[in-house]
């Protein structure tokens, strides 16, 4: 399993939480951009974010909880991140998000609330990289996990094996070192405030990869 470290919920400033991150060995930085229409908050500009994590050192995993995405993926795509995940719930264009995606040859990702039915993503299960299962509602950071998330990954995994498909999945909400043990199977967990409201990122992250 791979550590995804997102910095929406610290005790420190994004730059400085950035370089905490970058300091273990975790995986990914989980980057959370919302637009306050999707999700009730906004928290960033496209100038901000290009200026924050222009040096990034460790692959980025964008998560947009944004509507419309397709209008940032060729500024973000200036990052060169290995994930753009959007939402299933957030454009009626999700075929066209997904080819723009690719064509900058970035990996897809595609993610979903906890109360859509999984039956949304099955049309476009093949032809992405990544499905981004939300164990808790999008918008916020430090929220408990929502427990039903585990039968919703198993159904997704056995999708996953009946139809020889090869995506990866992925969880975002609430993850500490109690609740990973319940998404065990997963193939990247993303974690905010378990790793980023304490002292110690690479022993919290130690924590998750133990477990």
């Amino acid at each position: 399993m791979k550590i995804s470290v997102s910095y929406l919920s610290s005790k420190y400033s994004k730059e400085d939480t950035i370089r905490l991150i970058e300091a273990t060995d975790a995986d990914y930085i989980h980057v959370d951009l919302m637009d306050g229409g999707f999700v009730p908050t906004k928290n960033f500009t496209i100038s901000e974010v290009l200026s924050l994590l222009e040096k990034h050192i460790k692959p980025l995993d964008i998560h947009l909880m944004v509507f419309d995405p397709i209008i940032y993926i060729s500024d973000l795509a200036k990052l060169k991140p290995k994930y753009i995940t959007f939402h299933v719930e957030a454009t009626k264009d999700i075929v066209k998000t997904i080819e723009e995606i690719r064509k900058q040859g970035i990996g897809v990702g595609l993610s979903i609330k906890p109360n859509t039915d999984l039956y949304e993503l099955m049309p476009y299960l093949s032809l992405v990289d990544l499905v981004l299962l939300m164990s808790v509602e999008p918008g916020a950071g430090g929220q408990e996990f929502i427990s039903s998330s585990v039968e919703r990954l198993k159904e997704l995994l056995e999708y996953r094996r009946q139809n020889n498909l090869s995506f990866q999945i992925e969880m975002d909400g609430g993850i500490n070192k109690d609740t990973i043990k319940q998404v065990a199977d997963l193939d990247i967990v993303v974690s905010g405030s378990f790793v980023c409201k304490s002292d110690h990122y690479q022993e919290r992250i130690n924590e998750l990869k133990n477990n």
